[in-house]
């Protein structure tokens, strides 16, 4: 199916999603499957060029606002566009992420440190804090956490970047707890190492070497890196009906490595 139809079987038929860091990357890939099963999705990202991938989704009713999950009052704006445009947030998934680039942790400057908490911890706090209360008034609602398998089997060079992770995944744990009896479940995913944007500039590079694919892969049991597909896939299931009795559950989409 190309990605500009949309699933007659929509699981996701007039719900209301916001995405962060939907302007690529694992972001992109899960906006638009969430508009392809039917979503009228709000994608927000720090990269304006969100605008023209929102604009591109199949269906109506999208929108983009340029974010700094870092930042309360652009975090709040976000949340306030989509209760404007749809009057209910059915769907928060906080994607936004950053990884320094990577280098043993003492080495790393105190502003790369701050700057990947900032957007990887503090951004999902932010998230969170502002579509909660809207959630908890409409008696129903999701948040997807995008963390890293990195959370439970970290590797060398991203220390502080899988700290945050791990931060994450407490979160969603705690927030599974505290929104249950409200109708709210929280979940995330840990993926495993993919080829997008955000990998590479980990690694410094523009692209991947053979050598270094040919090393991550080598530690993942299924023999290939993840796709931002495979993460789209993850997140709407959890996102869905399907998954109804899910809540706390930090999901590995990481081909078996952590095993």
């Amino acid at each position: 199916m190309a990605e500009s139809e949309i699933r007659p079987d929509g699981r996701f038929q007039g719900r209301a999603v916001i995405v962060t860091g939907a302007a690529s990357g694992f972001g992109r890939a899960i906006a638009t499957r969430f508009a392809s099963e039917g979503a009228k999705v709000v994608g927000a990202d720090l990269n304006p060029s969100g605008k023209d991938v929102i604009g591109s989704l199949p269906g109506q009713g999208h929108g983009f606002v340029q974010t700094d999950v870092s930042k309360s009052d652009d975090v709040q704006a976000m949340v306030a566009h989509c209760i404007e445009q749809h009057g209910v947030i059915d769907v928060l998934v906080n994607n936004a992420g950053y990884s320094h680039m990577s280098m043993l942790m003492w080495k790393l400057s105190e502003e790369d440190f701050d700057g990947v908490f900032a957007v990887n911890v503090k951004g999902v706090f932010l998230g969170c804090k502002y579509a909660i209360p809207h959630m908890i008034e409409a008696r129903r609602g999701v948040i997807i956490n995008t963390a890293s398998i990195g959370a439970i089997a970290p590797r060398p060079g991203v220390t502080a970047y899988n700290a945050t992770k791990g931060a994450v995944v407490t979160m969603t744990k705690g927030l599974a707890l505290e929104l249950a009896r409200n109708n709210i479940r929280c979940n995330a995913v840990n993926p495993v190492a993919a080829e997008t944007g955000f990998m590479k500039g980990a690694m410094g590079v523009d692209q991947l070497s053979e050598d270094q694919k040919s090393n991550l892969v080598s530690t993942i049991p299924r023999g290939r890196l993840s796709t931002p597909e495979d993460v789209a896939s993850a997140v709407c299931f959890l996102a869905s009906d399907e998954a109804d009795m899910i809540t706390g559950t930090c999901l590995n989409v990481d081909g078996g490595r952590s095993i």
